[in-house]
């Protein structure tokens, strides 16, 4: 059987690009690996692909939740596997693709056993740090979990809070339980890491990526969100590149430097994105490099043969 393929890289990898190109040599389907895409009406932020694409080629994990709404690593691994399992029923190749690294870290190695997120301890932790700062959070986070403290900002809201949540709920800190992980049940994959030759090349895609968006409307796309939905910055949806930078000029920031800021805020996305494809076992595709869907289906293809040898 023809494995499942992950296409993984930075933002501005040109990774939708070659999936589609890869749609007419292989008979794929499109799991979205991306943690923004999931969010209804983010659209110009996230580049989402067009409705005539998702027509042309199934996209699965799309348009999942409105934006006030939460996503879990856990809950994307559970609806990943189920879409799999129905695109195998059709007799058809599931390609995953994305650059949300945790997603498929969940995917093939499973899940660290934590408890459940409980709302009413977050919005407890969220009131405290409104209060205190959450470098004071931080700082209690150190005291029972120092490994885990030792590897987040002071200002990482999210972790901070999840981290904490879990040492009020379990008792054992989060580092201790992350050893622990539930049994892998994935499908056998062919992993591809689009990785640039040029860094150069790919801080000048970033930029022209961002630029796009604003010229299509990004700042009015946050506005509409935020007139239909009850959000705060503290939401993952809100959290995103981009959405970000133009949350800070609604709310009074210099809107000239919008542009440099968001252009920022996504060269730092795609250095971690890059330093985590480096620690994973993939093969490294040059993405700047021409003929890449052919490649991967040629790569595709000797995997398959192999393993049905």
């Amino acid at each position: 059987m023809t494995p499942a393929i992950l296409l993984m890289g930075p933002t501005a990898s040109g990774k939708s690009a070659i999936a589609l190109e890869l749609s007419m040599l292989l008979p794929v389907e499109i799991v979205s690996v991306d943690s923004a895409q999931v969010y209804r009406g983010m659209d110009i932020g996230t580049a989402k692909p067009e409705v005539a694409t998702r027509a042309r080629v199934a996209h699965h994990l799309v348009d999942l939740i409105d934006p006030d709404q939460s996503y879990s690593a856990a809950r994307f691994r559970a609806d990943a596997l189920a879409a799999m399992t129905e695109i195998r029923s059709r007799g058809r190749i599931p390609l995953l693709v994305g650059g949300t690294m945790l997603y498929f870290k969940a995917l093939r190695e499973g899940l660290s056993r934590l408890p459940q997120a409980d709302a009413r301890l977050r919005k407890e932790l969220d009131v405290r740090a409104a209060a205190e700062g959450w470098p004071a959070l931080h700082a209690e986070l150190a005291r029972v979990d120092p490994a885990t403290a030792a590897r987040l900002k002071t200002t990482d809201s999210q972790r901070i809070q999840r981290a904490l949540e879990v040492y009020r709920i379990s008792g054992t800190p989060l580092s201790a339980l992350q050893g622990a992980r539930e049994s892998n049940d994935a499908p056998d994959f062919v992993a591809i890491s689009l990785v640039p030759s040029d860094r150069a090349e790919l801080h000048r895609r970033i930029a022209e990526r961002f630029d796009a968006m604003l010229a299509a409307g990004l700042i009015e796309e946050v506005r509409a969100l935020r007139q239909r939905y009850r959000l705060t910055t503290s939401m993952s949806s809100m959290r995103c590149v981009g959405y970000r930078q133009v949350w800070d000029v609604l709310e009074g920031a210099q809107a000239r430097e919008l542009r440099e800021r968001g252009i920022v805020a996504t060269r730092q996305l795609a250095k971690r994105q890059l330093t985590w494809l480096r620690s994973t076992h993939a093969q490294p595709l040059d993405c700047l490099a021409a003929g890449l869907p052919r490649k991967i289906a040629e790569i595709v293809d000797a995997h398959a043969s192999r393993v049905s040898s």
